[in-house]
C-alpha cells in the first residue's frame, strides 16, 4: 500500500475512532448529568429552606451513594463481559452474563431498601450528632430508599444498551425521568398546583416517582432494541441484510453488523441464567474485586462525610453545596471513562492488543484537556455560584474555598476514572483497580483527612484539598500499571 493509501487508512482509522467516542461518550454523559440531576435539583430547590436541610439531603444521599457505587460496580462487571463477549460474537455468554448481574443488582437493591425502611435514624446517627439534622435526613432517607429497586434495572438495562452502541435510548428515558423529577421538586417541595409544601419530603418523592418512571421508560426501550435487532439474524445464526427503499423506489440491500447478544433459536432469555464452572469462576474473579473495591472506596468516602459532619453543620452544609458542582463536573467526563470500557473492551475481545493501547491513550489525552478547561471555568464562576443558596455568609465563603480546590484536584481525578473505572479493568483484571483504590483511600485518604481535621484542627477546604491528594497516589501506580500491559487480556 502506497502512502496515500497509508494516509487514507490512517484518517479512516481517526474519525471511527472519534465517531464511536462520540457515539457512547455523549449519551452516557448526558444520562449520568440527568440521572445525578435527581439529588442535584433537591439540593438546590432544598437549598431556599436552610442550612439543616441541605445537610440532612447531604448526609442521607452519602449513605445512599454506597447502594449507588455498589451497583455501580456491578453494572461496570457486566460491561467488562458484555464488551468482551460482543466483540468476539458470543451472544450466549453476553445473554447469561447480563442477566445474572441483574439479578444480583435486584437482590442488593432489596437489601438496601429494607435497611433504610427499617432503621434510618440509627444510619443516620452514624454521620451527626445534631438531633434535628439526623431526624431531618433519616426522614428523607427513608422514602428515597424506595428508589433503590427501580435505579438498579435503570443502571444494568443502560449498562446493557450502551454495550450494545445504543446509549442514546437510555438518555432519551433519562430526559424524561429528569423532567418529571424537576417539575414534582417544584410542586411538593414549595407547594403548588394547590399540594401541601412538604419540604425536603416532597423532594424524596419526588425522586423516587421519577426513578420509577425512568425505570419503566428505559425497559420499554431496552425491550424495543432487543426485538428490533433480533430481526437482523435469521433463525439458523447467520446474518441477515436489511432491506431498506431508495428515494427511486430500488431496494437496497446492506450488511449490519450486530453487536446485540441474540438468543440462540429463540430460547427463553430466563434460561440464559445457567453457567458452566468455568465462567462462574471467571465471574466472580471480574465481580468480587469490583465490589470490593467500590464497597471499600464509598466506604471512604462516607468517612469523609463523617469528618465533615463532625467538624461541624456549616461545614457539612458547605460541602454539600459544593456537590452539585462535582457530580456535574466528574460526569460531564464520565462518558470517556464508558467509552474507554467498552472500546477498549471489544478491542481486547478481538485480540487486538495494539488498538486497545492506542484508543486508551487517545482517550486519557481528551479527558485530560476537557477537565482543565472545566477547572477554570469552575474557578471564574464559583462567586456567582454560592449565590444561588439562601445559606448564611460565612457557608458561601467556606464553600468557595471547597470549589477551588475541587478544581485544583479534579483533572486527577477525571483520569483515574478513565483509567480505573474504564481502561484497567476492561481486559477483566479487576483486582489490579481494587488494590490501587485501597491504597489511595485507606493508607493515604483517611489517615490525611483524620490527622488533618482533628490534629491539626484545619479549615475544612484544606481538609477537603490534603485528603483529596490521594487521588495523585492512585494515579502514579495506576500510569505504572497501565504501560506494564499487563491489564490487557481477552475473557
Amino acid at each position: 500500500m502506497g502512502k496515500n493509501g497509508r494516509g487514507r487508512n490512517h484518517m479512516e482509522q481517526k474519525e471511527t475512532f472519534y465517531k464511536t467516542v462520540w457515539k457512547i461518550a455523549l449519551p452516557v454523559t448526558l444520562q449520568f448529568l440527568l440521572q445525578s440531576s435527581f439529588s442535584v435539583v433537591d439540593q438546590i430547590m432544598t437549598g431556599q429552606l436552610g442550612s439543616v436541610s441541605v445537610a440532612g439531603i447531604g448526609l442521607a444521599g452519602k449513605f445512599a451513594s454506597i447502594f449507588s457505587v455498589l451497583v455501580s460496580a456491578i453494572a461496570a462487571a457486566a460491561g467488562i463481559m458484555l464488551a468482551q463477549y460482543i466483540g468476539q460474537k458470543d451472544e450466549q455468554k453476553a445473554d447469561r452474563s447480563f442477566l445474572v448481574n441483574l439479578g444480583m443488582a435486584a437482590i442488593l437493591a432489596l437489601f438496601f431498601t429494607i435497611v433504610c425502611t427499617a432503621a434510618p435514624r440509627q444510619v443516620m446517627e452514624i454521620y451527626t450528632k445534631d438531633t434535628l439534622t439526623c431526624d431531618t435526613a433519616a426522614g428523607y432517607l427513608q422514602i428515597y430508599a424506595v428508589s433503590f429497586l427501580p435505579m438498579a434495572l435503570t443502571t444494568l438495562l443502560s449498562a446493557f444498551l450502551r454495550c450494545a452502541e445504543a446509549a442514546a435510548l437510555p438518555l432519551a428515558a433519562g430526559i424524561a425521568a429528569a423532567a418529571v423529577n424537576t417539575l414534582l421538586n417544584y410542586v411538593l417541595i414549595f407547594g403548588k398546583c394547590g399540594f401541601p409544601a412538604m419540604g425536603i419530603t416532597g423532594a424524596a418523592i419526588a425522586t423516587v416517582t421519577a426513578q420509577v418512571a425512568g425505570c419503566v421508560l428505559t425497559l420499554g426501550m431496552f425491550l424495543y432494541h432487543r426485538r428490533t435487532q433480533r430481526r437482523y439474524w435469521q433463525a439458523d445464526g447467520s446474518r441477515e441484510k436489511e432491506v431498506r427503499m431508495q428515494a427511486d423506489g430500488s431496494r437496497v440491500k446492506e450488511a449490519r453488523s450486530c453487536t446485540v447478544p441474540r438468543t440462540k433459536r429463540g430460547a427463553r432469555f430466563s434460561s440464559a441464567f445457567h453457567m458452566e464452572k468455568e465462567e462462574r469462576l471467571q465471574y466472580l474473579g471480574i465481580l468480587l474485586p469490583i465490589l470490593i473495591c467500590e464497597f471499600f472506596w464509598s466506604l471512604g468516602e462516607n468517612v469523609y462525610a463523617a469528618i465533615y459532619g463532625h467538624i461541624g453543620t456549616q461545614a457539612c452544609a458547605a460541602m454539600t453545596l459544593t456537590s452539585p458542582v462535582q457530580v456535574l463536573m466528574i460526569g460531564a467526563m464520565n462518558g470517556f471513562a464508558q467509552a474507554a470500557g467498552i472500546m477498549v473492551g471489544k478491542s481486547l475481545g478481538r485480540n487486538d492488543y495494539e488498538r486497545a493501547y492506542r484508543e486508551a491513550v487517545k482517550l486519557m489525552l481528551c479527558g485530560l484537556c476537557g477537565s482543565v478547561i472545566l477547572s477554570v471555568i469552575l474557578v471564574l464562576v464559583r462567586d456567582s455560584y454560592v449565590q444561588i443558596y439562601r445559606v448564611e455568609e460565612s457557608v458561601r465563603h467556606i464553600t468557595k474555598d471547597i470549589l477551588l480546590a475541587f478544581a485544583v484536584i479534579s483533572p486527577v481525578k477525571v483520569q483515574n476514572m478513565i483509567l480505573g473505572g474504564g481502561i484497567l479493568r476492561s481486559g477483566g483484571r479487576t483486582k489490579y483497580v481494587m488494590y490501587i483504590d485501597f491504597i489511595g483511600t485507606w493508607l493515604f485518604g483517611v489517615p490525611l483527612g483524620l490527622l488533618s481535621a482533628f490534629l491539626f484542627h484545619l479549615p475544612i477546604a484544606w481538609v477537603y484539598f490534603i485528603l483529596s491528594l490521594e487521588e495523585c497516589v492512585r494515579f502514579a501506580i495506576s500510569v505504572f500499571l497501565f504501560r506494564k500491559k499487563g491489564w490487557m487480556r481477552s475473557l
